[in-house]
């Protein structure tokens, strides 16, 4: 491996520095992952047979309120913290709705720790409009008893990790300044961090822009810090989260139950359906958060590809856009022929043409493609609810 293809893990000082201009390409490495054509075999992820410690990072959000209920209703999951961020509402509202989940859940024993405020080196942008001015599409629940700790989120991401190193899964269901803040200020940490579970990101246009995905496009330097960072990534994106509409047959299921982990879903289900209808959209309620949760639980839920995956920082129009590479897809794809020929496919990483006057920037960024994610390309749609509407209702295990 070239020596520009060796893991570079910014300190905070100079990634800051760096974004102010266009965060210039680090380069990934040290994946051991091989490059392997994808497949339609089943399971695609491997089968837990111990509970997974996990942290989820969240920003509720009606789609992260199902999911925080989903994951405490799991017993797949060892659930070590949540940390709430600002981003589908600013934190003041994202950390008391995470605590109130806690609560109907009945699991306070899970320790949730504020988090971010504001992105890395952005403003704030919210979506009040998606899950109304209170995040919860106007859902009223009692204010929480418990409190936070008084312990950071990046703190507690770096204190947990450090504590179990190689067994935590981040499960990232919001922006990603929590988990870059957790990094940036702790440089080796990020081998320690089993994987990062991402609900963000699209190979299929944005649901924010044409080219973003809401959670990456709110902070797109800090989700380039966790693409960068050498952590396997597994990006639950548009892709398929546009597949998982809710509808009102679901919404009534929820209100049938007796369960007050599924009243609340359903409470929060129907003002979100209305609050859609209201406003005029045509494609309902998708269960973004949700499905990533969900890929934890359930390997044979989805299909998923290798690609390596950066994100645009510096487009006017486009920054936050993930942007995926491989020799399996797209106009640049090889045949099966060549590889038998030549051994295994191989590409070059390209960024933008150099500028006029400019001698310091190359297009080729990386000389070989070394895959950093495993994205998520198709999803069975009715076992996704089978599993969501059962655990939520207590009738699964």
């Amino acid at each position: 491996m070239d020596s520009n293809e060796k893991s570079v893990r910014l300190g905070r000082r100079e990634f800051l520095a760096s974004s102010a201009v266009g965060l210039a390409a680090s380069s990934l490495g040290g994946s051991a992952w091989s490059i392997e054509e994808p497949t339609l075999k089943q399971p695609t992820r491997a089968v837990n047979t111990t509970p997974s410690r996990v942290i989820i990072d969240t920003d509720p959000g009606t789609d992260d309120a199902f999911a925080l209920l989903l994951a405490m209703r799991s017993p797949e999951l060892k659930i070590e913290g949540i940390t709430p961020v600002s981003g589908n509402v600013p934190l003041e509202l994202t950390l008391p709705n995470a605590l109130r989940m806690v609560e109907i859940a009945g699991r306070t024993d899970i320790p949730v720790a504020a988090g971010a405020k504001v992105p890395l080196v952005r403003r704030l942008v919210t979506a009040e409009y998606a899950h109304g001015n209170n995040g919860l599409a106007g859902t009223v629940f009692p204010e929480p008893k418990i409190k936070p700790v008084a312990e950071p989120a990046a703190e507690l991401i770096r204190r947990v990790v450090r504590s179990h190193p190689g067994e935590v899964t981040l499960i990232t269901i919001g922006p990603l300044t929590n988990v870059a803040n957790a990094l940036l200020g702790d440089d080796q940490l990020a081998p320690m961090v089993k994987s990062v579970v991402m609900m963000g990101g699209s190979l299929s246009g944005g649901n924010i822009t044409p080219s973003a995905e809401f959670n990456v496009y709110v902070d797109p330097e800090a989700a380039r810090v966790v693409f960068q960072s050498g952590i396997p990534v597994t990006m639950v994106g548009l892709d398929v989260t546009r597949k998982t509409a809710l509808t009102w047959d679901y919404v009534r299921t929820l209100e049938s139950s007796a369960d007050p982990v599924g009243q609340a879903a359903a409470k929060i289900a129907r003002n979100t359906m209305e609050m859609d209808e209201k406003a005029g959209y045509a494609t309902g309620q998708k269960m973004h958060d949700s499905l990533a949760v969900a890929a934890l639980l359930d390997p044979y839920l989805m299909r998923f590809e290798k690609f390596y995956v950066d994100v645009e920082t510096s487009g006017e129009l486009s920054a936050g856009e993930t942007v995926a590479y491989s020799p399996y897809s797209g106009d640049l794809r090889k045949t099966l022929e060549w590889e038998k020929q030549n051994g295994k496919l191989d590409m070059s990483i390209r960024g933008s043409a150099p500028l006029l006057g400019r001698t310091d920037i190359s297009p080729v960024l990386r000389k070989h493609w070394v895959p950093n994610t495993d994205a998520a390309m198709d999803v069975d749609s009715a076992r996704f609810f089978k599993l969501f509407l059962g655990r939520l209702t207590g009738k699964a295990s």
